[in-house]
């Protein structure tokens, strides 16, 4: 069931808006759709694996950790030292 929606927003940022649906053969009350769709379905973390950006990739796996190595143990070392 489609409902209608009324927004008020800036007059410059619809008509880039429009020029860019239309750039992309879709209207522009499709595109929001599709925003609104994405902002709703990222926050659902639970059923999505989040997506890693280039740069964690590539820094992924550089430092290389003991397999025992207690982290939070680690952790707690360090805030002692620093606040002693």
């Amino acid at each position: 069931m489609e409902t209608k929606l009324t927004l008020r927003l800036n007059e410059s940022i619809i008509e880039k808006a429009k020029e860019y649906a239309r750039s992309r053969n879709m209207s522009l009350s499709k595109m929001v759709e599709q925003y609104l769709d994405s902002v709703v379905s990222t926050n659902d973390i639970s059923s999505k694996q989040i997506e890693l950006t280039p740069l964690v990739k590539e820094l992924s796996g550089v430092l290389k950790v003991p397999a025992d190595f207690d982290y939070k143990n680690d952790y707690s070392d360090y805030l002692e030292n620093k606040y002693q």
